[in-house]
């Protein structure tokens, strides 16, 4: 294996921490770490140097902002459906496909993103999905005109498509540039940038575009929403073309140098994943969460304004409290992960909640009292979109070695799958039997995940490799230091 050197730029703008752990050559060499469905052979030779280096802060803050961005457009039309209708003079259901545009191209995309991400590395996909939103960004600022839903609808999906980029990079990014007592909360902060993206999603659009009789009017606030949107997508992607690294000289953590070490062939990581029936379950249950999640956010505005005529302002900030109380989900549920490493019971706990929350929400939206609704919404929202990074890091554990961006990119297939069935769905329940029914049947399906996620077992192979790794090393000292 060729040497890697660093030029005297990477050292500049790389700067290593201290070693961790105080240590910089860690040398072990267990003949396996074994699992129930698949064994990791260690070479007796391999010797990493593991380090952690302070440029993933900035690495990370990248991926942030380029996630944001996309998942900003995600939801700035159906936040403001009745007024995208209008301008378009369109139902609402075209409406709602701006959203489950996001979902339907995802599909048949995944699979060559998670390749080109194991392939080509960090840096080459995301490079590609900011000039994509980009791209879409610019083409949507091309539709203002009442007659032109199909150009809106043509960039739409251009920045849908790039989101095939995004979703699946989290974990591996966490695993690639952090170390393994900070890679859940590195994971949870990735999914932040998401989180954060939908948040302002949710609140900009509905005061930037308010409702008005007068067409040439809401064009007008359209082109600063649009215009906005793609000046700051361009100034993200030059900074990304400079400044975004595609991993550190060095591994950040035990468990991420021996991943490394092993040779990959992506469909045969593909087949052993389908046949881990942990992994399985929990790629059904993580699709029906956030499917309920996708489904919930698309149809908020219009189930708000059923209830409450004339609230589409509220309709956002209630959409931004699910939102911001899931960003701070996300954050606890990460720090939880990192100091006890008990992925099964943390996933299966805020799930449970997440029904609980989602129950409430069915029947509290009815009762007339606005205030209610926002309560039980940062409630739901604390554990519904909490639990997106849970889904991830619990797969990274049951399915280690197999690459993160593989395993998270599948789940997100799954996701897709059941957002559009449920989002359709709904749309058409609603629209005949109304709200009470439609988040029933939403209720139901996450009563369904929760008993599933019971069932999914407690097989933490990254942990155990690193404890393996790392008591073989301390064996080795021992040894040394005796003799």
């Amino acid at each position: 294996m060729a040497s890697m050197v660093e030029t005297e730029e990477e050292r500049a703008f790389s700067t290593p921490e201290p070693p961790v752990n105080g240590n910089a050559d860690l040398e072990f060499a267990p003949p396996f770490i074994s699992s129930s469905n698949f064994p990791v052979p260690i070479n007796k030779t391999f010797q990493p140097q593991i380090q952690l280096y302070p440029v993933r802060f900035l690495v990370l803050l990248l991926f942030v902002l380029y996630s944001m961005s996309n998942a900003f457009q995600w939801i700035e039309y159906s936040i403001i459906t009745n007024v995208i209708a209008f301008y378009y003079d369109v139902g609402s259901f075209s409406v709602n496909w701006t959203s489950v545009v996001y979902m339907v191209t995802y599909i048949p995309l995944i699979f060559p993103a998670s390749w080109l991400l194991d392939k080509k590395g960090l840096r080459f996909v995301v490079v590609i999905g900011s000039f994509g939103t980009c791209l879409g960004s610019w083409i949507k600022c091309a539709s203002l005109s009442p007659d032109r839903f199909a150009v809106t609808m043509f960039g739409q999906t251009i920045t849908a498509m790039s989101q095939v980029f995004i979703l699946g990079i989290p974990p591996r990014l966490a695993a690639v540039w952090f170390g393994e007592n900070e890679v859940s909360r590195a994971c949870s902060v990735g999914v932040f940038g998401n989180q954060l993206g939908i948040a302002l999603g949710f609140l900009l659009p509905p005061f930037l575009v308010p409702i008005s009789d007068d067409k040439e009017k809401v064009g007008y606030d359209l082109g600063i929403l649009f215009y906005g949107v793609a000046i700051f997508t361009t100034l993200l992607l030059l900074v990304i073309l400079f400044a975004f690294k595609d991993k550190p000289c060095h591994p950040p953590s035990v468990a991420q140098a021996l991943s490394s070490n092993q040779e990959e062939n992506y469909w045969h990581s593909v087949l052993r994943l389908v046949k881990n029936i942990n992994y399985i379950i929990l790629l059904v249950t993580y699709g029906i969460n956030v499917g309920v999640f996708y489904a919930l956010s698309t149809l908020l505005n219009q189930m708000v304004l059923y209830h409450y005529p004339g609230e589409e302002t509220n309709a956002g900030w209630i959409g931004l409290l699910i939102v911001l109380a899931g960003m701070i989900g996300s954050v606890v549920c990460g720090f939880i992960l990192d100091k006890t490493h008990r992925f099964k019971e943390t996933t299966f706990v805020t799930y449970f909640l997440s029904l609980v929350g989602m129950l409430v929400y069915t029947f509290i939206l009815p009762a007339g009292n606005i205030w209610l609704v926002f309560l039980i919404a940062g409630f739901l929202g604390f554990f519904m979109t909490g639990y997106l990074p849970l889904g991830f890091e619990l797969a990274a554990e049951i399915t280690y070695p197999e690459s993160e961006g593989t395993s998270s990119g599948l789940l997100n297939a799954s996701a897709q799958v059941f957002g559009i069935l449920f989002t359709l769905g709904s749309s058409w329940v609603f629209e005949n039997y109304k709200d009470l029914i439609a988040n029933g049947v939403l209720s139901g399906m996450l009563l369904i995940g929760t008993i599933m996620t019971a069932l999914i077992k407690s097989d933490l192979r990254r942990q155990n490799a690193s404890e393996m790794a790392s008591r073989e090393n301390s064996s080795g000292q021992l040894i040394n230091n005796k003799f």
